[in-house]
């Protein structure tokens, strides 16, 4: 998420829920080329909100603010890949969704960043729920899910550009790990659960940390700073690369363990918000546009470490 003042910053069957659906263009580029963006859910129809996203274990991708802030879209694709959304569940009164992560029993977790808390929406299920509440926190925002289940949760404060880092145990317990950071966004964690990754998005730099068996961080230094742009959402494939969402810059770069940036791919839109992998084989990856309201999608080499599969 990119701040509003300057941008935007289940197992078991799901119900589609009656509404109005809507669906993109024909791809322009067929699925088996790598790196080469289409749409996948055309202009407008999430709002300015628009993040997330995940995909589920039902086979359909998840995101925030379909049609206005508040909600949570699920979108289903034909054999073309096209998709279709349509609203699968509306939050409670004084709840903003951001990113979304599913954990392992199939139950969707959501960052809260207006009402200061981790949501859950059981499997099967369409209410959410309070499953960590973080009233000290300033604006919960991405969440990266380890392998072992530990959440973890950046919390920037927009308005003097810091932030903060959160690990909330499996029990919904949090606890901060560092403040006085710059203004954290996306985060996430290695294939093999040892690395943790934070983005700084007005300060242009990537953090690693080193993950203790208790969930604990340590050896902070620095992977990748960028000359200009923004910092949104992020996600690994299975070779621990790095899938940054670059906002401003309207593209996904691709950074390797090491810091190297390896590729970048060029997006129709402008303002990235976050990324997710998906589909059959877990190599298509879907990126939610804020200047459009819409999500792209390319294929790629290398599935996501957590793609649903």
């Amino acid at each position: 998420m990119t701040s509003r003042g300057i941008g935007y910053g289940i197992a078991g069957a799901f119900v589609l829920l009656a509404g109005c659906a809507h669906v993109a263009a024909h791809p322009t580029a067929p699925d088996d080329v790598p790196y080469v963006a289409r749409d996948v859910v055309g202009d407008g129809v999430f709002s300015a909100g628009i993040e997330g996203p995940a995909w589920g274990p039902d086979g359909a991708l998840y995101a925030v603010s379909f049609g206005r802030d508040g909600t949570i879209g699920r979108v289903t694709f034909d054999a073309d890949g096209n998709g279709s959304a349509s609203l699968f569940a509306t939050l409670p009164a004084g709840s903003t969704g951001n990113g979304i992560r599913f954990a392992a029993d199939g139950g969707m977790l959501i960052a809260d960043y207006s009402g200061h808390h981790v949501l859950r929406i059981a499997p099967g299920a369409r209410a959410a729920e309070v499953f960590a509440r973080m009233p000290q926190a300033n604006q919960p925002n991405d969440l990266a899910l380890a392998p072992d289940g530990t959440l973890y949760a950046s919390d920037p404060n927009w308005a003097d550009s810091t932030g903060q880092l959160w690990r909330i145990d499996r029990s919904g317990a949090p606890h901060l790990l560092e403040s006085g950071m710059g203004t954290t966004n996306g985060v996430e964690v290695s294939p093999d659960g040892k690395r943790l990754y934070v983005n700084e998005s007005v300060q242009r730099r990537v953090w690693v940390y080193d993950v203790r068996d208790d969930g604990g961080i340590d050896n902070k230094r620095r992977l990748i700073a960028f000359a200009d742009h923004g910092l949104d959402g992020m996600r690994t494939d299975v070779k621990g690369n790095l899938y940054i969402a670059r906002y401003g810059a309207g593209v996904v770069a691709i950074v390797s363990p090491d810091g190297i940036v390896l590729r970048e791919v060029a997006l129709k839109g402008r303002k990235p918000t976050n990324v997710a992998f998906g589909g059959p084989d877990g190599r298509t990856v879907y990126v939610t546009l804020q200047d459009r309201g819409a999500i792209e999608a390319f294929r790629t080499e290398h599935p996501g470490r957590e793609a649903g599969l």
